[in-house]
């Protein structure tokens, strides 16, 4: 059977399943090389409580650039010690103040080009190295079906090419209400004042999920 045959099947199999099963099933085909990403937005504690639930111990990549708001950096520190986190923070190579000093305000989606470039500095590359080292079979993440038009095209279980990785996607069938219902269920914290530099528009992509994004992170040519 070939890969994509593969994938196809696990995605008809885990349709049904409720989000812990996916998790469970996806860390099954890791070899105990299974990380789950973050970046503390909105419903972030959903995915990590059920991965801390399947695997306590779980890296947990988070690319911090610098430009998060108080509230965001808070609700880190919170979820943190609530779930005992297996936290591995990212920064990128350059610090903020040196950034703004020499290219100024962070830039809009009306300058594409420039926006891909700061997303290629600040989050694609410490990404990418973060993905090197730490080298997971299995990249757990919390797309969702109905955060933007390129994820509505996804599905639960893909291959990632841009880090040659099975990229799971365990809640991605969810609405808002459901994750709002499994926040309350559990007595999670969530947090709404919550910006990426990155994308600077909810219906862009930062680079992480988009065929564009390994290029521009193997541009930085950082070793």
């Amino acid at each position: 059977m070939n890969p994509s045959e593969e994938i196809r099947q696990a995605n008809g199999q885990l349709r049904d399943q409720p989000p812990l099963e996916i998790v469970r099933w996806a860390i099954a085909q890791a070899s105990g090389r299974a990380i789950v990403s973050t970046n503390f937005r909105p419903y972030e504690a959903v995915l990590l409580h059920l991965c801390v639930q399947a695997q306590p111990d779980i890296p947990v990549l988070w690319v911090d650039h610098g430009y998060n708001r108080p509230a965001t950096y808070q609700h880190a520190e919170q979820l943190k010690k609530l779930l005992h986190l297996n936290l591995k923070a990212y920064l990128p190579r350059m610090t903020t103040a040196h950034r703004d000093a020499i290219a100024g305000p962070i830039p809009t989606p009306e300058n594409e080009a420039a926006l891909k470039e700061f997303s290629a500095v600040f989050k694609l590359e410490p990404f990418r190295r973060g993905m090197r080292e730490l080298a997971p079979k299995v990249w757990l993440t919390a797309l969702r079906k109905v955060q933007n038009p390129n994820r509505a095209s996804l599905d639960i279980v893909s291959h990632d090419p841009n880090f040659d990785t099975l990229k799971v996607s365990p809640i991605f069938h969810w609405t808002d209400a459901e994750m709002e219902a499994y926040l309350k269920q559990h007595n999670l914290p969530n947090e709404w004042d919550y910006f990426d530099p990155a994308k600077a528009d909810e219906k862009r992509e930062c680079g992480l999920h988009v065929a564009w994004g390994g290029e521009a992170a193997r541009m930085t040519n950082v070793q």
